[in-house]
């Protein structure tokens, strides 16, 4: 069955009058208006399709990209306000229908949303909502320290820009953190800095220097910082020592400050390690 608000890929079945009829491997069909039809084809091509409703509730492909997919985050535009809701451009010719009880503020032509798509169940349609909270948690969290990550900023406060992390969780950039100008409805690239225990999760925009290095290194050279630039270890340290510590192997630990003291950002003495100034 063709999932309505996603991309598929199908052959071209059949010509007709209104356009290509595609299919998939399950036997389902779908159209694919004139307008969207390439200017070059042959008969059992495959396309890359988006499958929505038409302004008469049928499924109808298009090679059109929208601003948001199913079960995702978008920062959309209001066009219209009715009587029965607001409806969003979201680059198809039909827009996207947001009810009333689903906005969390009246929402107003020309303002833009950070909003999420999904399919309401009793009508089979997309529709959007600017309650988005629900749509996320920091429970059971899918990403971990040094993870790249896809970003939508939601809301910018005083202490930094609060973004959508792969449309799942919440994160924060802290302010500091910050080095160039970010708005509302930015996507970004971003790696996750850390994972608090209550489940909050500091991003940052730039790769940390030693991930790509060794990735244990930057999260020594994070402890020597916690701790004035001095840690009580060195490499010839009891292991239960370098264990009970950073929770890092003697081998893990040596590696690393090894990258450390190459790089000339430590110095190696008989009582532990410090940071060069």
């Amino acid at each position: 069955m063709l999932e309505i608000g996603k991309y598929h890929k199908m052959r071209i079945d059949r010509e007709t009058e209104p356009g290509l009829f595609l299919s998939n491997e399950a036997g389902d069909d779908v159209l694919l208006p004139n307008k969207y039809v390439p200017s070059e084809y042959k008969i059992w091509d495959e396309l890359d399709v988006y499958v929505y409703l038409d302004h008469e509730e049928r499924p109808v492909a298009t090679t059109l990209k929208p601003y948001i997919e199913l079960n995702s985050f978008g920062y959309l535009r209001c066009t219209t306000v009715s009587k029965i809701g607001a409806f969003l451009d979201w680059g198809l010719e039909k827009e996207l229908f947001v009810p009333f009880a689903q906005q969390a503020r009246p929402m107003k032509v020309g303002s833009w949303y950070i909003v999420y798509m999904y399919l309401d169940e009793k009508t089979n349609r997309l529709a959007a909502t600017s309650k988005t909270i629900k749509y996320l948690s920091n429970e059971g969290i899918e990403v971990k320290k040094y993870d790249k990550v896809d970003l939508l900023i939601s809301h910018i406060t005083d202490r930094g820009a609060n973004a959508i992390v792969n449309s799942k969780h919440k994160g924060l950039i802290y302010k500091e953190d910050i080095f160039e100008d970010i708005r509302t409805g930015d996507q970004l690239e971003g790696w996750v800095k850390k994972i608090r225990p209550d489940g909050k999760i500091d991003i940052v925009l730039q790769e940390e220097g030693y991930k790509s290095i060794e990735p244990n290194a930057q999260y020594i050279y994070e402890e020597l910082t916690a701790n004035d630039g001095f840690l009580p270890l060195h490499d010839k340290s009891d292991p239960d020592d370098i264990q009970s510590q950073l929770g890092l192997s003697k081998k893990s630990f040596k590696k690393a400050i090894g990258t450390l003291y190459r790089d000339r950002k430590i110095l190696i003495k008989e009582d532990g390690i410090y940071t060069i100034a």
